[in-house]
């Protein structure tokens, strides 16, 4: 099962990966500092540190498909 409370939703854009929005601090349209081509290293099983340049919070991201980042942290919750 798929741990969506670790997990980040992100787009692609002109070269660029954007996060609709930060989990830490709320700011939209969050310009990643890592690019497209990362992401099959990611998906090959390389670590990467992710530090939001909006609020300079951090994230280990450990896995990625095409439209989530799999973190080592809880970032949001689930349930009711």
């Amino acid at each position: 099962m798929i741990p969506f409370e670790r997990c980040l939703p992100y787009d692609q854009a002109m070269g660029d990966l954007f996060l609709p929005e930060c989990p830490f601090c709320g700011e939209e349209q969050v310009l990643l500092p890592m690019k497209p081509l990362e992401l099959p290293e990611i998906r090959d099983g390389r670590k990467r540190l992710l530090v939001f340049p909006c609020c300079r919070n951090k994230v280990t991201l450990l896995d990625a498909d095409n439209d989530y980042l799999l973190t080592d942290t809880v970032i949001r919750r689930t349930g009711g």
